[in-house]
């Protein structure tokens, strides 16, 4: 049986740092949300069997403002992290049977909307056949410092071989059910570190520079060009 590609979508948070009335991912970038070019991204690549998104069982915004794509499912499963949110949303497309246990899944930031095709399809391209499962990252191109209790510089962190990550980061269900079930998930920031600790090493594929993460309210002008770039 050949296996689905799936996305998975946390966008259950709400975004404290940005400093909006509305959570980050429902905050209109041009014509549409971020969480719509989010999804957008997906629906516009044919190697995507499948889009899930996990929002806040409280959740008062998407029916209204989000258009969810004709092979999307939508899954009111959002926890207190974004860790236990992927938990509960990969258990949940297992349980109705939305994914198999050897169905690769593609966890994305909702708040990464000027993710390029380009950078998706290496992703695939590169992880189709590794049990390791992968992520997108780039190489730390910055001079890394580390700050004592004070605010001042401790010592200089030496960049070589430093990545930073990004997302997607496609991992086997299964693999990643197991890993996630294996960790404290509040102390989870990504779901590559939870394969970490079961001495899995996964791929690093090369990201994207535009594969932004709108975290304040001041990347909203860069990721409003880039959007116009893609």
């Amino acid at each position: 049986m050949n296996t689905r590609r799936i996305a998975l979508i946390p966008a259950a948070g709400i975004g404290s740092r940005f400093g909006s009335e509305l959570p980050k991912q429902y905050v209109q970038i041009g014509e549409k949300t971020v969480l719509q070019h989010t999804l957008d991204v997906f629906a516009a690549n044919e190697r995507i069997d499948h889009i899930a998104v996990v929002i806040s069982p409280d959740d008062s915004y998407f029916d209204v403002l989000i258009n969810l794509p004709h092979n999307g499912s939508v899954h009111r499963v959002g926890g207190s992290s974004r860790a236990q949110s992927v938990f509960n949303g990969v258990n949940e497309l297992v349980d109705l049977g939305i994914a198999t246990l050897s169905d690769s899944i593609l966890v994305h930031d909702a708040a990464r909307c000027c993710l390029p095709q380009t950078a998706l399809n290496r992703l695939l391209d590169h992880t189709e056949h590794n049990y390791n499962g992968g992520i997108l990252a780039l190489p730390v191109a910055d001079t890394l410092k580390q700050q004592n209790a004070h605010q001042h510089i401790a010592r200089t962190v030496s960049r070589v071989g430093m990545w930073q990550a990004q997302t997607p980061q496609l991992f086997q269900a299964a693999l990643l059910q197991r890993a996630l079930a294996n960790v404290n998930l509040n102390h989870i920031t990504d779901e590559a570190s939870a394969v970490e600790q079961l001495g899995i090493s996964p791929m690093l594929v090369e990201g994207d520079s535009r594969n932004i993460k709108l975290t304040r309210a001041d990347d909203a002008a860069l990721v409003a060009f880039l959007l116009t770039q893609m």
